[in-house]
């Protein structure tokens, strides 16, 4: 009698371990014999417990690339160190990745997590499509180990509203053997100097000092950088948390915006850059220093790529922190990673999101671009660009697709229109404040 009396509390128990482990069958518990209708909820909402959650998410790799192999790589090993996370990836090329997140964003089902350009972010912010990470990100371990500067560019009001995958840092890269057939042992520091080396470097090279992006994506970024050497920025916060271009305002601002453009007009006056360079986007940039066609560049370290491609003619390159007027200062390119409010998995969106952000992932995935300030590759890819980080600019967090767009016009203003400095800063600033006012982010300061 006693031995029957125990058989249901032996089956009782065998189900309840079945349970935690997560594989019980629902007629398990009809064998045990009363409860047969509470048992089995138990049990499907254990295993519903233990079914991992799936996260969308849209990235831009090259198809068939080595970083796609790795991430591949990363992303197993993330899943099988964290089964109750699975992820969705979708390639969307860049040319149509911000229009297709806009569309999700106001339907409603953008993705858990994307790749995105650091122009989107005030933007999507002001379309309040971010999560806010900033208690996620104050309590994670390794927050003190990303650039200062970097999470800056991606706080607004004190919210951090995007993490960092990668760095764009815009290096000086020059062809050593051209600058020493000139018959100059370093790169030029300034402005004045670079200006002061074209003529000697195409007597001796037949070729151009120094190569830019005039047209196209990469030439507002080229601008930035160049205000911000001459220690002027496009937009102001002001006190009511809005925007303002205060060039008009300011007589010292406007002249240091002008001679912006008048360097510009010097490089071409003086023979510093190719006649046709005005028109150039990034692919003729990046295409005419890689075979040698002139001397000097800023640009990113992503060009290392194309040494595989021209290998002689890119043997003697080397990298420099690029020349500055007023101060040192390069565009910082911080490639985001947008965690959308719409997510129904924001935590495990988070955790994906600083595994990519971790030490592992980054070193193998971005041992020469991390925003990791304990990730530096001892190449000069890495450590040459990365050295610069702490001199980095970003956009100002406002919408920037009009504002883009007049920096590139203001540049051919300058070069094809050849229209006076000050004039195309004043040209400019007007802009620039007429977007702001459009996109409801002007300041009445």
């Amino acid at each position: 009698m006693a031995n029957k009396k125990m058989i249901p509390a032996v089956l009782s128990g065998i189900v309840a371990l079945s349970v935690l482990a997560g594989c019980a069958k629902s007629d398990n518990t009809a064998a045990n014999g009363g409860s047969s209708t509470e048992a089995p909820k138990k049990q499907e909402a254990a295993v519903a417990k233990q079914e991992p959650v799936t996260l969308d998410y849209w990235a831009a790799w090259s198809p068939n690339s080595d970083e796609e192999t790795k991430t591949k790589a990363q992303i197993k090993k993330f899943e099988e160190t964290h089964p109750n996370i699975k992820i969705k990836v979708q390639l969307i090329t860049f040319d149509v990745l911000h229009d297709k997140l806009i569309a999700a964003i106001n339907a409603g089902n953008a993705p858990d997590l994307s790749w995105g350009l650091s122009e989107w972010f005030g933007e999507f912010t002001k379309m309040d499509a971010l999560q806010d990470l900033t208690a996620s990100f104050n309590a994670w371990s390794d927050k003190d180990k990303v650039y200062p500067n970097v999470m800056a560019s991606l706080t607004t009001d004190g919210k951090v509203l995007a993490l960092p995958q990668y760095l764009g840092i815009r290096a000086l890269l020059y062809h050593e053997n051209m600058l020493k057939k000139a018959g100059f042992s370093a790169p030029p520091k300034t402005w004045d100097e670079l200006l002061a080396m074209a003529d000697k470097v195409k007597q001796a090279n037949g070729k151009e000092a120094f190569g830019i992006a005039a047209a196209g994506v990469r030439s507002p970024q080229e601008l930035l950088s160049l205000f911000a050497q001459n220690d002027v920025v496009i937009a102001k916060k002001m006190d009511d948390g809005k925007f303002k271009n205060t060039w008009k305002d300011n007589a010292d601002e406007l002249k240091r915006a002008a001679e912006v453009y008048r360097f510009y007009g010097d490089l071409l006056a003086k023979g510093a850059i190719k006649p046709e360079a005005k028109t150039w986007g990034w692919q003729e940039e990046d295409t005419n220093f890689a075979q040698g066609q002139y001397a000097m560049v800023v640009n990113g370290p992503w060009i290392e790529g194309r040494s595989k491609e021209n290998p002689e003619e890119m043997k003697d390159v080397k990298v420099a922190a690029p020349p500055f007027n007023k101060k040192a200062a390069t565009f910082l390119e911080v490639s985001p990673l947008y965690l959308y409010k719409s997510s129904k998995h924001p935590k495990e969106a988070f955790e994906f999101a600083t595994y990519i952000l971790g030490k592992e992932w980054q070193s193998s995935i971005r041992p020469t671009n991390s925003p990791r300030s304990d990730v530096v590759s001892d190449s000069p890819w890495g450590k040459g660009f990365t050295d610069l980080a702490p001199t980095g600019v970003v956009f100002p967090s406002v919408s920037l697709g009009g504002i883009t767009k007049d920096m590139e016009d203001s540049i051919a203003r300058a070069l094809i229109k050849k229209e006076a400095p000050e004039d195309v800063a004043k040209w400019l600033s007007d802009a620039i404040n007429n977007d702001l006012k459009k996109s409801g982010e002007l300041s009445s300061k």
